[in-house]
C-alpha cells in the first residue's frame, strides 16, 4: 500500500458546537459567542473571507498570504511617501485611529512613534497580532455605523485603502468628523485603478491593464469606485474639513525604473503579487470579478495570473497611483471659510527606465537602442 506521506491537518471544532453537550441537534445549541463568531470565514477560490458582518463587507480575503501581503505594502507605501507614515501636519497626537487597520502594522508604528499617545485600530477582522505596544489596541467594528467615542476625540483620524469595503462614504466621513477634536486632522490614502505607462509599453491587449479595466469595473457595480484625488477631496471637504492638501505617487509594478528608489518599490510591489502564488492579483480580483461580475472562477483566476505575468515581464513599465489627502477640522468658533486644497501640479514626470533592463536586443555588445 502506497504512504500517504504529509499529515492531515486536524479540524478544529467550532465552541459553539462543544457548548451545551446535553444538546445533540445543531439547532438547539444556539449561536456561537462573540469571540468564536468574529472568525467567521468562508473558504472560497482557494483563499479564507471573513463574514462576521456579511459576504460583501469586504472583498479581500484575510488569510495568512493576505496578511502577509498586507505587511509588506505598508513598507511599500511608506517608501513612496519617503518613509513617513502620514502626509498631514500633526503635532504630537494624543489619541489616533486607523480605520481598516489590516494587520495593524501602521497603528503598531504610529503607537511606537508617539509612546504617550493612544492608537486604536479598527477593522472588520480580527487579524492583528497580540503583543503590541502598551498604547495600542485593536477592535473589531464597522466603521459604517455608529462610532463607540464620543463627540471631539481624537486628534488624528487615518483611513488607508479601505474604499473597496466602504459603500456609504457620507455616513463614514459625518462619523469621522463627529469624532475629530476641533484643530483635529483626517487622512485618506487609496491606489488608483488603473493601469498607466509613460512610454508606449502597455498595448491595449496587456494583460495587465485588462486585469485593471475588470477591478475598476467591479468596484463602480459595487458602487465603491477606486480612489482619486478628487473624490478623496470632495469627501473631506462635504463632511466640513478645511485646509485640505493632497499628494500622489506613482507606484511602479516591477523593478523597471531606473531611478534605485522606485526601482525598490517596484521590486517589492511585485514580490508582493508573487509571495504564494500571485496573492495580489488575487486578493483585489477574485472575489470581485466571480462575485460582482459574474466571470468564471477559471477565468478570474486567468486574469489575475495574466496580470502576474505581465508584471514579471521587464518590457512592461506600468505603474498605478497612490493618492493621499487630508484635512483639519475647524476650530470652535472659527469663521466659515472656503476649504482650498493644494493646487493641482503639472503632470509628474514620466518614469525612466532602466536601460539595463532593455538589452535584450544588444548586438555585438551595444544596447539596442530606444525608441523614440
Amino acid at each position: 500500500m502506497a504512504q500517504h506521506s504529509a499529515q492531515q491537518e486536524v479540524i478544529e471544532v467550532d465552541p459553539a458546537v462543544l457548548a451545551n453537550r446535553h444538546l445533540n441537534d445543531y439547532a438547539a445549541s444556539g449561536t456561537a459567542s462573540l469571540s468564536s463568531s468574529v472568525n467567521s470565514y468562508i473558504l472560497e477560490n482557494g483563499r479564507r473571507y471573513s463574514t462576521y458582518f456579511g459576504m460583501d463587507r469586504n472583498p479581500l480575503p484575510v488569510d495568512e498570504l493576505e496578511q502577509d501581503r498586507l505587511d509588506m505594502h505598508h513598507e511599500t507605501m511608506l517608501q513612496l511617501l519617503d518613509h513617513k507614515l502620514y502626509l498631514a501636519p500633526i503635532e504630537n497626537p494624543k489619541t489616533i485611529i486607523d480605520i481598516g487597520t489590516g494587520t495593524g502594522i501602521w497603528a503598531i508604528d504610529m503607537a511606537d512613534t508617539f509612546p504617550d499617545s493612544e492608537v486604536i485600530g479598527v477593522d472588520l477582522s480580527p487579524i492583528q497580532p497580540e503583543w503590541v505596544p502598551p498604547n495600542c489596541k485593536f477592535e473589531v467594528d464597522d466603521a459604517e455605523e455608529e462610532w463607540p467615542y464620543p463627540d471631539n476625540y481624537f486628534d488624528f483620524v487615518h483611513l488607508r485603502n479601505i474604499t473597496q469595503g466602504i459603500t456609504d462614504w457620507p455616513k463614514l466621513m459625518a462619523e469621522v468628523y463627529r469624532c475629530t477634536k476641533p484643530g483635529g486632522w483626517v487622512e485618506l490614502a487609496e491606489l488608483g485603478a488603473i493601469a498607466k505607462c509613460d512610454d508606449g509599453t502597455m498595448d491595449d491587449d496587456n494583460p495587465m491593464k485588462i486585469y485593471f479595466e475588470h477591478l475598476d469595473k467591479a468596484l463602480k457595480v459595487m458602487g465603491r469606485p477606486a480612489g482619486n484625488p478628487e473624490t478623496m477631496a470632495a469627501r473631506l471637504q462635504e463632511a466640513g474639513f478645511v485646509n485640505l492638501g493632497w499628494d500622489e505617487k506613482k507606484q511602479p509594478i516591477g523593478p523597471w525604473p531606473k531611478d534605485p528608489r522606485l526601482k525598490n518599490i517596484g521590486a517589492m510591489v511585485m514580490l508582493n503579487t508573487e509571495s504564494g502564488g500571485t496573492p495580489g492579483f488575487h486578493s483585489y480580483g477574485m472575489a470581485v470579478f466571480t462575485r460582482v461580475l459574474g466571470l468564471h472562477t477559471d477565468y478570474a483566476d486567468q486574469l489575475c495570473a495574466g496580470a502576474f505575468n505581465a508584471a514579471k515581464n521587464k518590457n512592461n513599465h506600468i505603474y498605478n497611483m497612490f493618492y493621499v489627502c487630508y484635512g483639519r477640522k475647524p476650530e470652535e468658533n472659527e469663521e466659515p471659510k472656503e476649504a482650498k486644497g493644494k493646487e493641482k501640479e503639472e503632470p509628474t514626470e514620466p518614469l525612466q527606465a532602466d536601460k539595463d533592463d532593455e538589452r535584450d536586443g544588444a548586438v555585438d555588445g551595444e544596447a539596442k537602442e530606444e525608441e523614440q
